[in-house]
Parts: structure tokens; C-alpha cells; sequence
């Protein structure tokens, strides 16, 4: 699969998830074989204002390129001109705008999937964007706003009108959030409607489902996203599949205690020694499912406030 001057032999990327793939996940993702890691996403509001918490959102390692920065906006000024500075910032290799995300602090101001309810200022944005910079620009959807309002295959056609490079999409609706089963089928008539690369996101968890998901749709690539949480090493499973079709091990209780304290490591290097503990806390948690006494490890690490805290925990318990 080709994106601008990129070309990726396994094209299974990690899709953009508001407070889980910042820099410290997105190394680790890079360092196991993901390709290309998606950032979680930034408001172009924020970048019109120049927050420092949104600008600090922007900044990346060379460790995690390829990247790409995901936006989100409601009208098509304010898109551009976030685009346009992502672009000459140079931290990132691809733009992505979020139609997809169905958070109701978003879309009730008329962005992220609240714009598949709009479909011609969901065009003039992107067509906005497409016009403010020069590097690949990408856009994920859903597949609509609810069961009533499946729209994704006539949003497709009008990114790809609108100079759009690729197309991922998750096959739920925004009324569905994350319930229930993704929509494969619907994918699969989005590829068949557009001539650029399609991305299918939703339900890969294994390399059956891969298997599947590509059988089924037609795709182009596939996206990883909560699969990914905590596992970091689904990107080296799935590389490895898609080149030989055979299935590694899983990963041992050493893999997970060393990818543990590793990613915690990172977290205090980027964000500190009072905000990584707390935001580590999360991802130990699902660093940890399905082992036997999780829930009684979840809650230890949930109580953790220092490097030296966590470094207890996994000593005694692994």
C-alpha cells in the first residue's frame, strides 16, 4: 500500500486513540513492527489558539516515524489552518482528520462523526484541507451516525472528490460507540466505491480475524485499536503472519513485565514523574489482562505513584 511517498509491504497500522498513543506507545508500537502509528487526536481550535497542551500534542521523536497527526474541526477555515501548521511544524509525515470519533464533548460542536451528518461541510473541510498542504492527507469515518444514517459509502466518494489519499473506516455507527460487532460488509462496499486505499478498522484481534477482515473487505490495510492496548506486540504477530502465515507465541509473563516497566520508562521520560505513574496505571491494567489474580494486581497498580511502586509490584508478582 502506497501513501504519498510511502509504501508499506505490511500495512497494519496503529489507529489514533485520545489517551492511549502518544510518543510512549507509539515507540513501542514502531519498535515491535507497526509501520505507521496514528496520534491520538489534536483540535485544531487548540492549534488556532496555541495551547500548550495541544502543541505539546504535536511534538514527536524520530523513533516513531512514519506518523501521522490526526485533527479534528468543525468548519473548513479553522481545519486548514491547523493542517497547514501541522505541516510546517515537520513533526509528522501524514495528516488525518477524525470523522469518526463519537465522544459527545465532540460532536456536539459538529465534529468528529457528528459530521457524517453533514455532508457537504464534511466536503468543504476536506476539501479545505486538501488544498492547505502538500503532504498525504487521510481521513477516518465510521460507518454512519446510527442504523437510520448509514452514509459512509457516499462520504467516501465525496473524501475521495475532495483529494483525500486514503480512507479508513470503522465499521460501527457513532450510536454503537464501541458496542457491538463491527461491520465488516459495509467496508467491503466502501472499497468497492473508491478508487484510493482503504484502511478497515474494527474487531482485528487476532490473525483469524486478519485473515478475515482482508477476505472480507477487500482492504487495502487493516488498523489496529483497542487490540493494540496493552499489546504492543499484535504488531509483530501480525507482520509475521502476514509474511509467512504462521503464528508466533505469545508473548511470556517476562515479555509483559519487561514491555511494562519499558513503557512506563517512557512515560516518565516524555511526561514526568508525577503525570506518567498515573497514566501508566491504565495501561498496566491491560498489560495485565487475563492472567491469573489480575484483579487483585489491577488494584495494586492502581495505587501506584512511583517508578520504584510498579517495580514492587511486577518483582513480587512476575
Amino acid at each position: 500500500m502506497k501513501l504519498g511517498n510511502f509504501s508499506f509491504d505490511v500495512p497494519v497500522f496503529l489507529a489514533p486513540m485520545a489517551g492511549v498513543t502518544d510518543t510512549a506507545y507509539r515507540i513501542l508500537a514502531h519498535d515491535m513492527g507497526c509501520p505507521l502509528a496514528y496520534a491520538e487526536m489534536v483540535s485544531s481550535q487548540g492549534i488556532h489558539f496555541r495551547s500548550e497542551r495541544t502543541l505539546a500534542m504535536l511534538q514527536s521523536e524520530p523513533k516513531e516515524r512514519p506518523l501521522a497527526m490526526q485533527i479534528f474541526a468543525a468548519r473548513p477555515e479553522m481545519a486548514a489552518e491547523a493542517a497547514a501548521y501541522v505541516e510546517q511544524l515537520g513533526t509528522a509525515d501524514i495528516l488525518d482528520f477524525n470523522m469518526g470519533c463519537p465522544a459527545p464533548k465532540v460532536t456536539k460542536n459538529g465534529e468528529g462523526s457528528a459530521l457524517l451528518l453533514d455532508p457537504d461541510r464534511a466536503f468543504r473541510i476536506l476539501s479545505a484541507v486538501r488544498k492547505a498542504i502538500r503532504m498525504p492527507f487521510t481521513v477516518k469515518m465510521r460507518k454512519g451516525w446510527d442504523e437510520a444514517h448509514v452514509n459512509v459509502v457516499e462520504m467516501a466518494k465525496l473524501a475521495e472528490a475532495a483529494g483525500v489519499d486514503a480512507i479508513t473506516v470503522h465499521g460501527r455507527t457513532r450510536e454503537q460507540f464501541y458496542s457491538g460487532a463491527a461491520d465488516w460488509e459495509i467496508i467491503a462496499k466502501v472499497k468497492q466505491a473508491v478508487r484510493i486505499p482503504v484502511i478497515a478498522n474494527g474487531d482485528v484481534r487476532t490473525e483469524d480475524d486478519l485473515d478475515r477482515i482482508r477476505s472480507v473487505t477487500g482492504c487495502d490495510g487493516v488498523m489496529i485499536g483497542r487490540a493494540a492496548q496493552g499489546n504492543p506486540w499484535i504488531f509483530k504477530r501480525f507482520t509475521h503472519y502476514w509474511r509467512t502465515g504462521k503464528c508466533l507465541p505469545a508473548p511470556t509473563m517476562r515479555d509483559r513485565a519487561e514491555m511494562l516497566m519499558r513503557h512506563l520508562d517512557l512515560l516518565l521520560a516524555y511526561k514526568g514523574d508525577y503525570i506518567g505513574p498515573r497514566e501508566m496505571r491504565k495501561h498496566a491494567t491491560w498489560y495485565t489482562r487475563g492472567i491469573t489474580h489480575g484483579a487483585i494486581l489491577r488494584n495494586r497498580f492502581n495505587k501506584a505513584r512511583t517508578r520504584e511502586d510498579f517495580a514492587q509490584i511486577v518483582a513480587a508478582y512476575f
